[in-house]
């Protein structure tokens, strides 16, 4: 079940469209957020708001009455009986109709309220499996819904996760999710400002640091894979997952390690404290 929120109306999504002429469809022109659900509260709803204000600023977008608008849309839609209470609400924000030289003065949104795929069981057990992509996030910092250079490695094959950025040796982000990588004791991922600051990022380094783990802020390289004691990912769907694969590169022993597990045990600990 799910619904969504469209021009002053809580709809089914299949009733919900946006015209042809609209940015979104013509240049890609678009910003989002995924807040995930928890028993019908927010997980650090704030946080993501504003990053969603932060990535309309970024994009050109006039959104800033949309904006204000979205917190009481979205708390109205979580409590009408098509809203699942454990899933994801997505907010929208397309560049409407008009483009003015990379201005887009009239923007459209909407609002989904979805059920959520989570992680497999069987996926948390094994590990999840990464490839490769060796360029260049387009514009990291702005969360567009342009993920087209982020899927085009996968080549629909079922048994990769997600595509894993690594330009010029350097490894940044996956196509949906932070990554991290052990070493020697350390935890090491790409510095906030070259990567989109995830909110379930600043979440695990701080819940890291406060257990005794060192966080490195600092792009891990490629050639570190070999080395890497385990790896894993972050992110509103997938919370904390270990990552036993890269492309040809196996992490540590291949199996899921102690780090990943002790996070996400601290993590879903935690989920309290964050909830609204």
């Amino acid at each position: 079940m799910a619904l969504c929120y469209i021009d002053g109306k809580y709809l089914q999504p299949s009733g919900c469209f946006i015209p042809v002429t609209d940015m979104a469809v013509q240049r890609g022109v678009a910003v989002f957020e995924s807040i995930r659900i928890y028993g019908g509260r927010l997980f650090a709803a704030r946080e993501h708001l504003g990053r969603l204000a932060a990535s309309a600023e970024r994009a050109g977008i006039s959104a800033a009455e949309i904006l204000q608008e979205l917190p009481g849309i979205i708390s109205v839609g979580l409590g009408l009986g098509g809203c699942p209470s454990d899933g994801l609400v997505k907010p929208y924000i397309t560049g409407g109709d008009v483009n003015a030289k990379g201005i887009f003065p009239k923007p459209r949104f909407f609002v989904i309220f979805d059920e959520i795929n989570k992680t497999p069981e069987e996926e948390r057990k094994r590990g999840a499996v990464l490839e490769p992509n060796r360029t260049e996030r387009p514009f990291p910092l702005c969360k567009s819904t342009n993920y087209l250079f982020g899927l085009m490695p996968l080549k629909g094959e079922s048994s990769k996760h997600e595509s894993l950025y690594m330009p010029d040796g350097e490894i940044t982000e996956s196509m949906t999710n932070n990554f991290f990588l052990c070493k020697e004791g350390k935890i090491i991922t790409a510095p906030a400002g070259r990567v989109l600051d995830g909110v379930t990022r600043s979440a695990v380094i701080e819940l890291a640091r406060a257990d005794g783990f060192t966080v490195e802020e600092r792009c891990p390289l490629e050639s570190e894979l070999k080395e890497a004691s385990e790896a894993f990912i972050t992110g509103t769907v997938n919370e904390v997952l270990a990552v036993t694969r890269v492309g040809g590169a196996v992490i540590g022993d291949g199996k899921p390690g102690p780090i990943s597990a002790r996070l996400y045990k601290l993590f879903l600990e935690n989920l309290e404290r964050r909830l609204s």
